[in-house]
């Protein structure tokens, strides 16, 4: 029997290995895992609960999502975010990683290359491989506030360049891109006929006031497609459900990758993401101020440590330089593990330039990340 060689070549997730190494110890503190430490909301779980057992909504639905939920989410990406959207634009996917998987395997081959943020959520460079394509990778670093650079992006691009991946706020880094910025990034993407993929799974989690949502420079989608999630806002991880909001041209393409891999979301979980985006959003600003309060706290232990770290304006995680210690991010993550009872995520999960850093996640609850901080400082 035989596999293809991509296939048996494929990079694993570095978040994923060290959750398993993690996972079944006892008396460890989770500083790894990228999801809410709250529970989903119970106006939302009831709403799911309702369609399964009471209107017993649990056959297919069209594969776009359920009519309802699109022109509701095209209300919600309008209002928060300045895109002006139909229902037809919008397209219900499990979770934010499918919708960027689809995305990008309707406008990659192995003919073409994409622009990736290092560091960056190692699944863009898995999903561009997957597809045949080249990852480029452009750098986040100190030396520019770990923002994306203009003058490096343009040495990059090159002639089967077809997209540029955006993600703000950004995962693992908590970097926020503004107005002003947005508007440089979007002319040299036009300047340079690029699509641009624009993560902002992460856009209820700003602490600065000044994320913006690169699509609403166009007013309506042309070249920017926009990816969201009721993951990480909603505290809805496990019930898989994302949107996307994308060009009148790229519907059905996205829709053609949509079809044959998931057919169509999970029913009752849609009418929980319905239920969550037309409900109550009081609570989510709560939530907000508690990441808030947990960076916070991280910043004031580690100050004049060994440690440092970038301040995050967004997302709920702090890149940790642990570089002052003279282990891999790796070896570092492993030992604080093993030997203090502390999980990270390693640096180079993320890529190349995460060698040196640590990602912590900022959402467990306040104690046990005291906890983890006593542990970590007396390493």
């Amino acid at each position: 029997m035989r596999l293809t060689e991509a296939a048996l070549n494929r990079p694993q997730s570095g978040v994923r290995k060290m959750m398993e190494l993690a996972w079944g110890r006892e008396d460890v503190v989770h500083l790894e895992v990228g999801e809410p430490g709250f529970e989903t909301a119970p106006h939302v779980v009831a709403a799911a609960h309702h369609a399964a057992a009471v209107d017993h909504r649990t056959r297919y639905s069209p594969t776009p999502g359920l009519p309802e939920l699109r022109e509701a989410l095209a209300e919600k990406i309008g209002k928060v975010n300045g895109i002006e959207v139909d229902g037809g634009q919008v397209l219900v996917t499990n979770g934010g990683a499918n919708a960027l998987f689809a995305v990008l395997g309707s406008m990659l081959d192995q003919s073409t290359s994409v622009l990736l943020p290092n560091p960056g959520w190692s699944n863009f460079t898995m999903m561009t491989r997957a597809f045949g394509a080249t990852p480029v990778s452009y750098d986040l670093d100190a030396s520019n506030r770990y923002l994306p650079d203009l003058d490096q992006l343009a040495s990059l691009v090159r002639p089967d360049t077809r997209a540029i991946v955006l993600n703000s706020p950004s995962n693992p880094l908590g970097s926020v891109i503004d107005r002003a910025l947005a508007e440089r990034l979007f002319e040299f993407a036009a300047a340079h006929d690029l699509w641009i993929v624009s993560d902002e799974c992460y856009d209820g989690v700003d602490f600065s006031g000044e994320f913006v949502s690169i699509g609403s420079l166009e007013g309506t989608p042309e070249r920017v497609v926009s990816v969201y999630s009721f993951s990480k806002v909603y505290a809805m991880t496990g019930w898989r459900v994302g949107y996307v909001a994308v060009p009148h041209e790229v519907v059905t393409p996205v829709l053609g990758l949509l079809q044959p891999s998931v057919m169509c979301v999970n029913t009752p979980a849609q009418y929980a993401a319905l239920a969550a985006i037309e409900g109550p959003q009081e609570y989510l600003d709560d939530w907000r101020e508690q990441y808030r309060r947990h960076r916070d706290l991280v910043l004031a232990r580690i100050d004049g440590s060994r440690y440092s770290a970038l301040r995050p304006d967004g997302g709920f995680y702090v890149w940790l330089d642990v570089r002052d210690f003279g282990k891999s991010s790796e070896e570092f993550a492993t030992s604080l593990l093993l030997d203090h009872g502390v999980a990270t995520t390693p640096g180079t999960a993320f890529g190349t330039n995460g060698e040196g850093f640590l990602r912590l996640s900022l959402a467990t609850a306040y104690d046990d990340l005291r906890l983890g901080l006593d542990r970590l400082l007396a390493v």
